[in-house]
């Protein structure tokens, strides 16, 4: 994949909010505007750009037809662990937390949880990506 852009509600809530997780997955800051800023990873990488007004009110929701969520690979248990631990002191919102680490059911070790706007992140072990 070369890339991905979404648009979001508040891009200073998102910039802190991403920024130190993507640091954390091995990504660099790529790009920085006025209106948005990017991370890459090798080949890869992920643009946040703010919302117009006129669009914010539509909000979001992954059950609507588009974006589910997105995953990202980590490469050992010890930093997913981390990461939840830094989520939790940060307040952010933990999904199906009571099923840690394994919470899709079969042996998937991951954490999933929602970035400002409410879009889904799951941070999975590497090896363990079909």
């Amino acid at each position: 994949m070369h890339h991905i852009e979404l648009y979001v509600s508040n891009l200073n809530k998102t910039r802190e909010f991403y920024s130190w997780l993507l640091i954390r997955l091995g990504f660099e800051l790529f790009q920085d505007w006025e209106q948005g800023f990017s991370y890459k990873k090798g080949g890869f990488y992920i643009v946040f750009v703010q919302t117009k007004d006129k669009y914010i009110t539509n909000g979001y929701n992954r059950c609507n037809i588009g974006l589910n969520h997105l995953a990202f690979s980590c490469p050992n248990k010890n930093k997913i662990n981390e990461i939840r631990e830094q989520l939790l002191q940060r307040g952010a919102i933990l999904l199906y937390d009571d099923k840690y680490p394994y919470a899709s059911g079969y042996e998937h070790y991951a954490v999933y949880f929602e970035d400002p706007d409410r879009i889904k992140i799951e941070i999975a072990l590497e090896d363990t990506i079909d």
